[in-house]
């Protein structure tokens, strides 16, 4: 029974009507875009911590061991060039083919995702991660090494794209900054300590044996993913289904099959999406039923359980071009790319300075570089924790209501310094001086920017409900192409101009890529809700 104050709240509500055993055509007239708090059967947002905690660690895990394969090998490239006979260009395509493929079938496995849910995805990507791994471990030639190392990346990618979905599926808005900062710290810490354990690994067991401790380390997630891993992937929450749905409700394909024609009530087993449908109450005069909705609608649990997608339904392009064609998404997506161009060129040039100039050693270098990867780690988590608490003071200021937009506020404080902590490294490694200074600006460079990072991956999840999947593996597509590109260009570039006028050009990429943010902190709500309300007017025509 609904309270008085209830029945003020309804009276100001929409209205919708829904002819009684008419198709639920009438249902997406009136679709809002809060699609994230449908109704759903044993709902992952309502979930234990002690189960969130366990998924979030998981896929931690996993995504740290894909990062660790891009660096662990390192250490051992010249002995991998001397037992195998190769070339320079060819050891250098081990590492570069790994990172340009780890980027694209990230697309590929978030339709699959879309069908056949989050944990398939993760355990088929993550077992053919350990079989690649294992067969570079007893590989006799270059070429076979090569081949696989792509193997690797299209079994690591999954990690990484759908990842940060997944912990949108299971944390309400307002938790995911910290949470997506504690699980992006882990993807960090991998390249950070790659170069440590690879040439501990070969110095004391030789090449191979960092190949086998990648595969046995994926092997133990694998393990846990089949076992301790819940699938956290809901059809009603997923905008591939509703766009399913609407297009077979206007054809004529579907049916509510579960409207009750002589209670005019939905029967128990179809669930509202949401719990706001307090009221059906049914005029004489008309013979509908009017449907009052406290809050956002879309489609009917039932109906979305009948849905069998196919190959066309979850062609990722049509998602992608959506995605690609908003102009707050485009922004974000170079800003986010040139942040992980500059990691993995700094990392890379870094390695060659201490080996020039310093005489540095495969494990020093690795030492070295982990100041990087420290500093990296707390910017994410603080980063994170900062995006909440600042989105949280933004919302109560804002009178309760809040928008994606708000969390990029977060990054400002932090932009003043990270243009000035790249340059002050350009010029300690320009000069040479003592390699504790190298230290402190590696680990302020690495603070800075991934603070600024984690603010921009909690966005983009943000920014698009029930997109999460597919934006975050564009944004895996984008990052690991810009991370190809700079790693191609980074040693040619060095040795004409030197680290100091580098990274200065460095300093001034990253004022631009603070500059594309600041668009979207302050334009972006107005770009994207134009975009959405041209797509709410596509979807309304016949």
């Amino acid at each position: 029974m609904v309270s008085e104050e209830g029945t003020r709240q309804i009276q100001n509500v929409p209205h919708i009507a829904v002819e009684v055993g008419s198709p639920i055509v009438a249902f997406y007239n009136e679709i809002k875009t809060d699609i994230e708090h449908a109704t759903v059967e044993d709902d992952p947002f309502v979930w234990g911590n002690a189960r969130k905690t366990a998924i979030l660690i998981i896929v931690s895990a996993g995504s740290m061991i894909a990062g660790l394969a891009v660096s662990i090998q390192n250490p051992a490239n010249a002995r991998i060039q001397s037992d195998l006979q190769a070339s320079t260009s060819e050891i250098s395509w081990t590492l570069s083919v790994f990172i340009l493929v780890q980027g694209f079938p990230g697309l590929m496995w978030s339709a699959i995702s879309e069908i056949k849910g989050r944990k398939f995805a993760y355990v088929s990507s993550v077992a053919l991660f350990v079989v690649a791994s294992a067969i570079v471990a007893v590989s006799k030639t270059i070429g076979l090494v090569i081949g696989m190392r792509a193997l690797q990346a299209v079994g690591s990618s999954a990690l990484l794209s759908i990842a940060a979905a997944t912990l949108a599926d299971i944390y309400e808005p307002h938790e995911r900054g910290t949470k997506m900062g504690l699980y992006y710290s882990a993807p960090l810490l991998g390249p950070a300590l790659g170069p440590v354990l690879g040439g501990v690994l070969t110095q004391g067991l030789g090449w191979r044996s960092i190949f086998w401790f990648i595969a046995i380390c994926a092997g133990v997630v694998l393990v846990a993913l089949v076992f301790l891993f819940k699938d956290t992937f809901r059809k009603e929450r997923s905008l591939t289904y509703q766009n399913v749905l609407q297009r077979r409700a206007k054809k004529g394909e579907l049916q509510c099959q579960h409207l009750d024609k002589s209670s005019h009530t939905f029967s128990a087993t179809d669930k509202p999406v949401q719990p706001a449908l307090e009221s059906i109450v049914s005029p004489p005069q008309t013979g509908d039923v009017i449907v009052e909705a406290i809050g956002p609608i879309v489609a009917p649990t039932s109906c979305i359980k009948d849905i069998n997608l196919s190959l066309a339904d979850v062609n990722p392009f049509p998602p992608l071009l959506k995605i690609l064609t908003r102009l707050n998404n485009l922004a974000i997506l170079f800003a986010s790319g040139l942040i992980f161009a500059f990691s993995y060129s700094i990392s890379y040039t870094c390695s060659r300075t201490l080996s020039d100039y310093y005489d540095y050693d495969a494990l020093q270098i690795g030492l070295v570089l982990l100041s990087y990867g420290i500093g990296s780690m707390c910017g994410s988590l603080f980063g994170g924790r900062w995006s909440d608490r600042t989105f949280a003071r933004l919302k109560q200021e804002n009178g309760g209501k809040g928008y994606a937009e708000m969390r990029l506020a977060s990054t400002r404080p932090v932009m003043w310094f990270l243009p000035p902590a790249i340059i002050g490294y350009a010029w300690v490694c320009e000069k040479h001086v003592h390699v504790v200074a190298i230290c402190i600006m590696l680990c302020l460079s690495g603070f800075f920017s991934t603070w600024v990072y984690a603010s921009t991956l909690a966005y983009m999840v943000d920014a698009n409900p029930g997109r999460s999947s597919t934006v975050v593996a564009t944004n895996s597509a984008f990052r690991c192409v810009f991370a190809f590109v700079a790693i191609e260009v980074a040693i040619p570039i060095q040795v004409a101009i030197g680290d100091g006028y580098l990274y200065t050009l460095w300093g001034g990429i990253m004022i631009i890529m603070e500059a594309l943010i600041l668009a979207v902190l302050y334009k972006g709500q107005k770009w994207r809700e134009a975009c959405e309300e041209k797509d709410r007017r596509k979807s309304q025509q016949p």
